[in-house]
């Protein structure tokens, strides 16, 4: 089987974060979009936002929950030494692998098939994290399944809180669904602002938040724009991935 082959099937392999990803421009010139199923959940757009707003040129990285591996491989594709892609689905982190062979980023991706342990994990530091839409899984995905919806909140301010010390800059999303259940919200109105102030007042005296970026669609074209007052207002019209913020924090000094 060519690699090319192997990639197509690891990518076809289901589960429930299945095709979560588009490729990776690199990645898709060699595979090609029309030989697999992939649909977005506006990676592009976040990156963009990302990199308007961070540099990641020779900055070493950590992508948690990094699935089949678009946020890996466009950090090295824009300037990143290295990145360590953690992923607990064994088939994404075989993709990642594979793909990293393919693409020639053996020496600079290090592949991890596991669930990112933010309490007991080693000293390894990093300059930029990745944590994208993880911490909502916390007793699904990870963690203690047993524990009340507001002890399993705190247990994810713990977590985030905890990343102090393993970078200086995080890029973080968070999902209004507690264990990706559209049934158990997070928040009492699932609103934005919830949101941003759970996450202003979780992280206060450990992280300085830089941006907040919102997605906005114009003329059926989505952007990350930065928080303002009118792009505050939950729009539903848009669907719930599309009304939860990005972040971009820097360690308080």
């Amino acid at each position: 089987m060519s690699s090319v082959a192997k990639l197509k099937e690891l990518y076809a392999n289901n589960s429930k974060h299945s095709n979560y990803q588009i490729l990776s421009d690199r990645l898709s010139s060699i595979i090609g979009d029309d030989q697999i199923e992939v649909v977005s959940r506006y990676e592009r757009e976040r990156l963009d936002y990302v990199i308007k707003n961070i540099s990641l040129q020779g900055r070493t990285v950590l992508d948690i929950g990094g699935n089949s591996g678009f946020f890996t491989f466009e950090a090295i594709e824009n300037g990143a030494k290295s990145v360590h892609h953690y992923e607990g689905n064994k088939e994404h982190s075989e993709f990642v692998a594979e793909a990293s062979s393919v693409l020639g980023y053996q020496e600079k991706v290090e592949v991890t098939n596991a669930y990112y342990s933010f309490e007991s994990e080693g000293g390894k530091e990093y300059d930029v994290v990745f944590l994208l839409n993880v911490l909502h899984h916390f007793g699904d995905d990870f963690g203690d399944e047993t524990l009340s919806i507001e002890a399993a909140k705190n247990q994810m301010i713990t977590q985030l809180n905890n990343m102090a010390s393993k970078t200086d800059n995080l890029i973080f999303q968070l999902g209004f669904c507690w264990k990706g259940n559209r049934d158990v919200g997070l928040f009492e109105q699932g609103t934005k602002k919830e949101l941003i102030d759970f996450i202003v007042k979780a992280v206060e005296g450990v992280w300085d938040i830089k941006r907040i970026g919102i997605p906005v669609k114009k003329d059926g074209v989505v952007k990350y724009k930065d928080l303002d007052g009118d792009n505050i207002v939950r729009d539903d019209s848009m669907g719930e991935f599309l009304n939860r913020p990005l972040f971009i924090m820097s360690v308080k000094k």
